[in-house]
């Protein structure tokens, strides 16, 4: 298990992160795979020798693997089925569980989702667009079928692409981009966007499917742990204003409390005045009264 979590724990960590690297997401998608199947086919051996030899160190009964047992859901007073140890453990234990992840791993990431990834890799500026394929972009465009017309796709699309892509590899700008954000940002800087704009869109839509995914995930969970049963009522606006907080904690932590209370003392005229914050504090209670100056904060902003 340990080895198996291992060999896809880089795939989860990137694709829980907010700003996803889809080329890297979809080249994981296929190494992770192509690992658990090698393990598979070939890591039997190893792991049992492993195995074998830790049971020998420590005085543990290492059972004769030509030895008989019954097979997994058989009674053996009912006639069951016997198999020996290897194959309860290769075959019933081992191959299942790989089985297992395999399965899992092709259902999450179906054909129709993983040719997505593909395709929005194609857009990805490193090394001088070295994954651009103008047939895969198009394919990306009749997905959106909702935002590009049929003309759009089979008329304008493709001389857009063949312009922009000879632009982009002259123009020193958009050459030492390193992701689709930093593309976009430098596509509006120099008016590209209004030069190409179908392609600008598959760059809009490119950079909207990672916030549709983990970013999305976070916030409902914290909808969850804001707004329970004692908070039922709570107003949209209310809502939103504790969600940016608790899922951009950690720009708020960045900020000193002291700047925070200037700024709320300064809005208008107050009867009171904040009291300072102290200095000597723990990392964590000094994040508990963080936050509870922000949610005193915005209680008072609320009423006005």
């Amino acid at each position: 298990m340990i080895r198996l979590l291992g060999k896809t724990n880089n795939l989860s960590q990137c694709l829980q992160l907010k700003n996803q690297n889809i080329v890297r997401a979809v080249g994981l998608i296929k190494t992770t795979l192509e690992d658990i199947q090698e393990i598979r086919q070939n890591g039997w051996d190893g792991l049992f020798k492993e195995v074998t030899d830790f049971c020998v160190k420590y005085n543990i009964l290492v059972p004769n693997m030509e030895d008989t047992r019954t097979a997994n859901g058989r009674s053996r007073s009912w006639g069951g089925q016997l198999v020996t140890y290897n194959h309860h453990f290769k075959i019933e234990i081992f191959n299942v569980l790989h089985d297992q992840l395999i399965v899992e791993l092709n259902n999450r990431f179906a054909e129709r989702s993983t040719q997505l990834l593909r395709c929005i890799a194609c857009l990805d500026p490193k090394n001088s667009f070295a994954n651009y394929n103008e047939d895969k972009l198009v394919d990306l465009a009749n997905m959106y079928a909702a935002d590009f017309s049929t003309y759009e796709v089979t008329f304008v699309l493709r001389n857009q692409l063949d312009s922009f892509i000879r632009e982009a590899r002259g123009d020193p700008h958009l050459m030492n981009c390193n992701d689709l954000g930093h593309l976009a940002m430098n596509m509006v800087k120099s008016d590209m966007h209004t030069t190409f704009p179908l392609v600008y869109r598959l760059v809009e839509l490119a950079l909207i499917l990672p916030v549709a995914t983990a970013t999305v995930e976070r916030a409902f969970s914290a909808m969850s742990i804001i707004k329970t049963g004692l908070r039922n009522k709570m107003g949209d606006d209310w809502m939103n204003h504790r969600m940016v907080c608790y899922i951009e904690r950690d720009v708020f932590v960045s900020i000193e409390e002291s700047k925070i209370i200037e700024r709320f003392q300064g809005y208008r005229t107050r009867k009171g005045v904040l009291p300072r914050p102290t200095r000597k504090y723990s990392h964590f209670a000094s994040i508990v009264n963080h936050f509870c100056l922000l949610y005193y904060v915005l209680i008072r902003i609320s009423k006005f």
